[in-house]
């Protein structure tokens, strides 16, 4: 009978299931064809499933795509199926509601987070991750801690006892396959697992089944064995049992002759369930045997128990009975090196290979020579490990990297018949011969700077503020050491230019460092107790005597500028950093290195504006604050002090830069514990122009030409103008601007206490070394400069003023008093004299009230606005040649030059400016023109001096 006949057949005894799924008749064949059809072609069967089988395949099928991608590592494709099976849940809400959450359900959000987290915790393979696969982990792995909340109980209990979670599926499975639409029904009330109901597929026609049963014994030993792979493979075998034994329902088709016998089916399922990763208890394994047929199969899986630790071999060097020399020795090192830099090497593994061959070197006695090329090849692939230049040293590797150059150290300074350069070739080495000195190639200079280097790469990517700084830069004491142990090294067999190299990287760890102990000394200070005395005399040389001596060897014996440049600069950072202020300034301007250091790498211009910084701190600790403005001048007003000084990047110039510049200006930057305080360095430049621009503004207020001596100090003060509400000072700023506002008062007590309180000591005064006398020196220049601006604010309303008042008003000695305004009438900055007898001021009033101060100014302006008047007028006429002025009657008459004198007055050159302007100005500005400048100044200048009371006492022509 056709399978035709039977679909129609089980349609109507299956009608209360719940299943929908029918393959429909070819369309355009009639009966008869539909008899040839059935045996020609592919037969189909007819499915009925439940509604819980359907959402549950739905689901499996995402679970499946999900695992796949992350096979892949695809989390696009991830983050997609996992929406997709959020919905596909969603719509089996009902389903999940009477049976419950599906085990494989919870399973796969388990492991998907487990996952998820891995691959967020590894580092590096994040960033090797393109752009979209890394936003999708990112969400995906919010999405999935946010959704695993609801589910946190179920989870829980998997992780506590995967296994049985994980079997739970398999459990389910059916013993015996023979199928029919009942069991299929009452395994759909029970509740089935994701792979026993993917076994219920719907079952290929005869010829298919007999292709995939050859395909699948051909296919089991190479396959892998994926949980999916297995599914499909149980499902051949099961279908294939179950269309042998149903015979008395359905007609079976000519393709089953075909089939596998029922005892080959069970082999070769046995065998399947023997391939399965996850291993089955054996109580399970029995009752699967009994259902099986209870039959043991021959030549079948046996399970292994225990079984041998792994134990890692140490890598074999040389085969059994090798007669170990240095040839054998030297040929295996190169077949080492020569994997070196290929893709694909694992660097660990050839850093054992390396220890493993000195090991065997050292057990033979085969000599010190081998084994210093060795130590050199060791050193270099440690240095290799990260091909990336930008990466630093793990902490790990970085050990090991100090030990074996100590280690090295001691075979050279143990063995003083090893010579090393790079200048000996490879084949005039000698490593064998142990009656003639050694010789081998290499640089252990080379290595050592590139130690150093290692070191400031690891300080600049760690975290300033944490502890883990603080455990790294404990490791820059073992950097010096191996650096003064080189250095007495290379002081025996270096040559020249070497040592000049080393004695740099010496300067470099030094330079920087404030020496408290020889600073005491400097003051006659010693320690408390006779034990610190004894430690500070068995300290040895002061920092300034080994900078001293060894600048002065590069500066003598070195033949390229940088190195020279660099110890010139380093020289004078040590010198302004211990207040050697003369010094520092007298060796930057020998140098003349202002005038080409424009020319210079960037490390040395960083190195050169950090030098100019420190230098203008201790000018200013010096009290010579003019000094200190100028040398901090060219760094502030760029306002990139600290893009300058290599101590960060500023956000603004981001955009202007392309990520590979942006690397190269990070490996410039200086490590944090080498930064000066910019805080600091900003108090140092305000506080300087506040002592030069304020008495300056004071004496030219109403100066047009007056020129500004800090733009930024008058950008801060028109900061502080803007602000509606003055409140108290909080920042370092506010309070240097409320300062100023005092100071140009003459108020110098409230000028002091918002210069020096607690709030500025705490962030500014308490980092110098000699807190306490810089306090004491910024006093001293408060009351100085607060006196000069009283002279210059208030001179116009004293006729005399005696310096005992000056004195006390300003808290100075009548010396220091007298010596200030003398200086300042020498330098004609305030129009006085002094009587002596008396000990006062005697004031000369020449300098001009505001009000006469504003009339200059007006008549200037009118001046000015007339002249151009008249030039744009006669071009207009026509009028060119000499320079002419307009008569009463229409006519040019020519208008003679005049000039004006020092005290700003106006003096007649060559008959010009005949009592003024001829014509013009009558009664002062009244009248206008009328015909010309008659009258000149009679009724402007000396009308306007004499009703403010001016009296030209030097007979002074206006």
């Amino acid at each position: 009978m056709s399978r035709f006949f039977a679909t129609g057949s089980d349609s109507e005894s299956e009608e209360s299931t719940s299943a929908d799924e029918i393959t429909p008749k070819a369309p355009g064949t009639n009966f008869k064809q539909s008899l040839l059809l059935s045996d020609d072609e592919e037969d189909t069967k007819r499915v009925v499933r439940s509604a819980k089988d359907k959402r549950f395949e739905e689901l499996t099928n995402l679970i499946k795509t999900i695992r796949n991608a992350m096979k892949i590592r695809d989390m696009a494709k991830c983050l997609e199926e996992f929406e997709q099976l959020c919905r596909a849940f969603l719509k089996s809400k009902n389903i999940v509601d009477k049976e419950g959450v599906p085990p494989f359900y919870i399973r796969l959000l388990a492991d998907l987070e487990d996952y998820l987290n891995q691959l967020w915790e590894d580092k590096e393979g994040k960033k090797k991750m393109n752009k979209n696969n890394a936003k999708a982990l990112s969400t995906l792995r919010q999405k999935i801690r946010k959704y695993n909340r609801d589910y946190e109980t179920e989870i829980a209990a998997y992780k506590e006892n995967p296994q049985e979670s994980a079997d739970e599926e398999e459990e389910k499975e059916p013993g015996d396959s023979g199928s029919s639409s009942d069991s299929d029904a009452e395994e759909g009330d029970e509740g089935v697992s994701a792979k026993s109901f993917l076994k219920k597929k719907p079952e290929p026609s005869s010829e298919a089944s007999k292709f995939l049963k050859s395909a699948k014994g051909s296919g089991d030993e190479s396959s892998s064995s994926d949980d999916d792979d297995e599914d499909w493979g149980s499902d051949t075998v099961d279908s294939g049992s179950e269309s042998s034994d149903d015979g008395e329902g359905k007609s079976s088709s000519l393709a089953m002759v075909f089939l596998k016998k029922t005892q080959e089916s069970e082999k070769s399922g046995e065998k399947k369930l023997g391939k399965k990763k996850k291993p089955k208890k054996k109580e399970r394994l029995e009752e699967e045997a009994e259902e099986e047929g209870g039959e043991e199969v021959e030549g079948g899986w046996e399970k292994v128990k225990g079984g041998a630790p792994m134990v890692k071999e140490k890598p074999k060097m040389f085969a059994k009975g090798t007669e170990i020399n240095t040839t054998v020795v030297v040929k295996k090192l190169n077949e080492i090196l020569q994997a070196r830099g290929k893709k694909g090497t694992d660097r660990a593994a050839q850093i054992e290979l390396f220890h493993a061959l000195a090991a065997i070197a050292a057990e033979n006695n085969l000599g010190q020579g081998i084994l210093v090329k060795i130590k050199f090849n060791i050193i270099a692939s440690l240095y290799d490990y990260n091909p990336n230049l930008a990466a630093f040293m793990k902490p790990d590797m970085w050990k090991k990297c100090l030990e074996c150059i100590d280690e090295l150290l001691d075979i050279l300074f143990e063995h003083n018949n090893i010579f090393i350069g790079e200048n000996i070739a490879e084949d005039s080495e000698n490593l064998a011969v142990l009656d003639q000195p050694f010789r081998v190639r290499g640089c252990i200079l080379t290595l050592v700077e590139r130690m150093d280097e290692e070191f400031t790469k690891i300080m600049q990517n760690t975290d300033p503020h944490s502890q883990e700084y603080v455990d790294n830069l404990k490791d820059e004491g073992r950097v010096c050491g191996i650096i003064d142990r080189l250095l007495t090294y290379m002081e025996n067999k270096g040559s020249t230019e070497e040592i000049c190299r080393i004695y740099l990287r010496r300067i470099m760890h030094t330079y920087y460092k404030f020496d408290y102990k020889a600073h005491r000394r400097s003051l006659g200070l010693q320690g408390e107790s006779k034990s610190e005395q004894d430690q500070e005399e068995s300290e040895g040389e002061d920092s300034a005597v080994i900078m001293d001596r060894l600048c002065k060897f590069i500066y003598a014996k070195d033949r390229t500028d940088r190195i020279r440049t660099c110890a010139i600069l380093c020289h004078i950072y040590h010198h302004a950093l211990h207040s050697r202020w003369y010094q520092a300034r007298d060796l930057m301007l020998m140098s003349h290195l202002q005038d080409n250091i424009q020319h210079a790498d960037p490390p040395v211009q960083i190195l050169y504006n950090r030098t100019m910084v420190q230098l203008g701190i201790c000018a200013f600790r010096q009290g010579m604050i003019k000094d200190a403005h100028n040398a901090l001048l060219d760094i502030q007003s760029s306002g990139r002090a600290k893009e300058l000084l290599g101590q960060g990047l500023l956000m603004r110039n981001m955009q202007e830069r392309n990520a590979e510049q942006e690397k190269i200006e990070k490996r410039r930057q200086v490590p944090f514990h080498m930064h000066i305080n910019l805080e600091l360095l900003e108090c140092v430049y305000l506080v300087s122009a506040m002592l030069l621009e304020i008495p300056y503004m004071a004496a030219h207020e109403f100066d047009a030409r007056r020129r500004m001596i800090s733009k930024q100090f008058h950008h801060q003060l028109r900061v502080g103008e803007r602000q509606p509400l003055l409140g108290p000072p909080e920042s370092m700023r506010e309070h240097v601007v409320a300062a100023s506002k005092a100071m140009k008062m003459g108020d110098w007590r409230t000028c002091h206490s918002f210069i020096i309180n607690e709030k500025m000591n705490s962030k500014v005064w308490d980092l110098f070394p000699e807190t306490q006398r810089v306090r004491e020196m910024l006093v001293r220049k408060i009351q100085e400069e607060s006196l000069r601006t009283y002279l210059f604010t208030y001179s116009s309303v004293y006729d005399s003023i005696s310096m005992q008042t000056l004195s006390e008003m300003f808290e100075l000695e009548i010396p220091t008093v007298h010596s200030i305004i003398s200086k300042m009438i020498i330098n004609e900055e305030l129009m006085a004299s002094l009587d002596q007898p008396t000990q006062t001021v005697v004031m000369h009033r020449t300098e001009p009230t505001s009000l006469q101060n504003m009339a200059l100014q007006l008549a200037e302006k009118l001046g000015s606005l007339v002249e151009n008047n008249e030039r744009v007028f006669d071009l207009k006429q026509g009028v060119y040649g000499g320079y002419f002025n307009r008569d009463q009657k229409g006519g040019y008459q020519q208008k003679q030059s005049y000039q004006r004198d020092q005290k700003g007055g106006y003096q007649q050159k060559q008959g010009g400016y005949q009592g003024g302007y001829q014509g013009g100005y009558q009664g002062g500005y009244q009248g206008g023109y009328q015909g010309g400048y008659q009258g000149g100044y009679q009724g402007g200048y000396q009308g306007g001096y004499q009703r403010g009371g001016y009296r030209n006492q030097n007979q002074s022509n206006y």
